[in-house]
């Protein structure tokens, strides 16, 4: 688990389901997503409820949640990383930590709200 995306990942996950982190040794990026996340959680769960229909992030898979944030908030604050590149970033996390249904669900509410971006 190299990749600063997967050690945000897994400090996401660890503060949903346990309100803190359990270690705070993480790669620059990583710090910076977390933190962005974070910040930004109540705005980046509401535009995902706005275009994951038929479900609420309260509803989902604490894995499949925290890889939607993550990926809400790059496509919605770090704009010089390639919506391709958060796509497949997510869809990469969602086979490997969660199943593979889970990329397709990822997918398409990350390609939706890339698209409400866009327009």
């Amino acid at each position: 688990m190299n990749e600063p995306r997967d050690a945000a990942l897994t400090a996401l996950y660890a503060i949903d389901l346990h309100g803190q982190m359990a270690s705070s040794d993480l790669p620059d990026k990583a710090q910076r997503l977390v933190r962005g996340v974070s910040e930004h959680l109540a705005e980046l769960d509401e535009r995902i409820n706005a275009v994951a229909e038929g479900w609420r992030t309260e509803r989902m898979p604490a894995v499949d949640r925290a890889i939607l944030r993550l990926g809400a908030f790059e496509l919605l604050y770090e704009r010089d990383t390639p919506v391709a590149v958060v796509l497949s970033e997510a869809v990469r996390l969602a086979k490997l930590y969660s199943t593979e249904k889970s990329g397709g669900f990822v997918n398409g509410v990350l390609a939706k709200l890339a698209g409400n971006q866009a327009s």
